[in-house]
Order: C-alpha cells, then sequence, then structure tokens
C-alpha cells in the first residue's frame, strides 16, 4: 500500500529544521504533501504566497534531490481534515495517510476543527522537536480519542522560525530562503 506523509506548515518562514523534517519524510513514505497553512491558533507574518515560495527552495535544496515531494497552495487549508480530503483527490482513498505534526502539538491537536474525523483518516506521525517532551498523558488521550500515532526516529535540529521572527537569528534559515527574505523585504 502506498504510504502518504501530509505536511502542512505555519513555514513562517521555512527553515533548516523544516528542511530536516522534509528529507527525511522523502526517504520514509512513498509520497509527501506539503503545504503552508494559516494555522488557525497563530498569527501569521508573511502572506501564504511567499510562504510557499519559501518551501519551494526549501525542497529544490533538498541534497540529494527527492522526486517523492509534492507541495501545492492547493493542499493548503486552515482545517487538517480539509487538506486530508484535497490529499485523497490526488493519491486516492486506497493509500495510508499519515498527518506529520510536531510534538509541541500533541497535547493541542485533541482540540482541532472534526478531530474524530480526522483521525478515522488519518494515522498521527509525531516529530520530536527539542525543548518539547512528548507526554505519555497526551498519547494516551490521543488514543483515547482513536487516534493512531508513530513517533518519529528523527533529531530535528534545534531551530524554529520563532527564533527568526524576533531575534532574526538567520542561522535557522538555509542561504535561499535569507536571500528570498532580503530581495522581497520580508519580516522587517
Amino acid at each position: 500500500m502506498t504510504k502518504i506523509a501530509l505536511f502542512g506548515t505555519s513555514a513562517d518562514p521555512p527553515t533548516a529544521g523544516h528542511q530536516s523534517i522534509i528529507r527525511w519524510l522523502s526517504t520514509h513514505f512513498d509520497w509527501v504533501g506539503i503545504w503552508a497553512s494559516d494555522n488557525p491558533y497563530k498569527d501569521h507574518q508573511t502572506s501564504l504566497d511567499h510562504r510557499i515560495a519559501m518551501l519551494k527552495l526549501l525542497i529544490d535544496n533538498i541534497d540529494p534531490p527527492r522526486h517523492n515531494i509534492y507541495l501545492s497552495k492547493n493542499l493548503s487549508h486552515r482545517r487538517s481534515l480539509i487538506s486530508v480530503a484535497k490529499a485523497k483527490k490526488i493519491w486516492g482513498e486506497n493509500a495510508e495517510y499519515y498527518l506529520v505534526i510536531g510534538s509541541d502539538l500533541v497535547k493541542q491537536i485533541r482540540q482541532w476543527y472534526h478531530i474524530d474525523e480526522l483521525l478515522a483518516e488519518v494515522s498521527i506521525l509525531i516529530i520530536p522537536r527539542p525543548g518539547y517532551t512528548i507526554n505519555k498523558s497526551d498519547l494516551h488521550a490521543l488514543e483515547e480519542i482513536g487516534g493512531k500515532y508513530e513517533i518519529a526516529d528523527l533529531n530535528a535540529p534545534q531551530v524554529s522560525s520563532t527564533a527568526y521572527r524576533k531575534h532574526g537569528n538567520e542561522n535557522v534559515l538555509i542561504q535561499p530562503v535569507q536571500d528570498y527574505i532580503h530581495q522581497e523585504k520580508l519580516y522587517a
């Protein structure tokens, strides 16, 4: 059965951490669907179009190049359930879908839009994030509402979009994304 990872991210801006996650996903799944999303729990500083353009630069800069990564604005929606439905129109109903979330979202996911329906459609793939412990009680609560999950064996770098936005730390960005930000005068 085809295994598909679905990775919607705020990517405001996308970091070297996002790139390492995408690279890892592309080696463990048949397809990786990626989109920039407007997270209903966050305020965004940059338009979806700019964030998608930066994600494209990030993906194009993966070495070696990967050909199973599908970046599309069409997958983007504020609600993951809608994005999953869009993905199923692309890859079909007979694939095995994994919704990728960071360990910082394990507690929050139970409050997402129509979470019971979402968990009936996908398994959750949790990406460990430095500084965010995965609590057994949160995993148990996820199971209680019907969630099936796996925890990725990935050590993502300790970088975040927030570190860039708040402190201007360009070390968290790859060079093409830095250049794009300067060219477009973003995050001024």
